[in-house]
């Protein structure tokens, strides 16, 4: 999925700023209809399949959320206060959504594929390289909750 923005990026004309860029996307027009299918298959199954959107959580860890301002925790499986539209109005929400991102991106291209490829199809075959990079994304993961989010939210 990650090489995807390459790929899109190609076929905007990235290809006269960077020589990444350049190469045959045509090739790649199969991994374009996963994309397609990964999105539509995602909104049917959240407004077609969906039957109960409460998650049940700990009450503690909802007592725990709401302290931390999610109003919500307990209530959808994802927080309104970080995934409504109105991120996309305010400007320390846009600029950790840009900042996420460059970083999602420069990380899968580093690893050389992004998390669920090594985790599903790289540990499955047994490389290692893939163990170290699952491993680095959890350890990632786990810091960006335990000492980063805090400060953000």
């Amino acid at each position: 999925m990650s090489s995807n923005l390459r790929t899109l990026c190609t076929i905007c004309g990235a290809g006269g700023a960077s020589d990444f860029f350049k190469f045959d996307w045509k090739t790649q027009k199969w991994n374009l209809v996963v994309v397609m299918g990964a999105i539509i298959g995602g909104f049917i199954g959240a407004n077609f399949l969906a039957i109960d959107t409460i998650v049940a959580i700990n009450p503690d860890t909802v007592a725990n959320l709401n302290s931390l301002g999610f109003s919500s925790a307990g209530q959808a499986y994802m927080p309104t206060e970080l995934f409504d539209n109105a991120a996309f109005t305010d400007f320390k929400s846009l600029v950790i959504l840009a900042i996420g991102g460059l970083l999602v991106g420069f990380g899968a291209r580093y690893a050389g594929g992004c998390t669920s490829g090594h985790a599903i199809s790289g540990l499955s075959n047994l490389q290692l390289p893939s163990l170290i990079a699952v491993i680095g994304f959890f350890a990632g993961g786990l810091a960006m909750v335990h000492f980063i989010f805090t400060l953000l939210f």
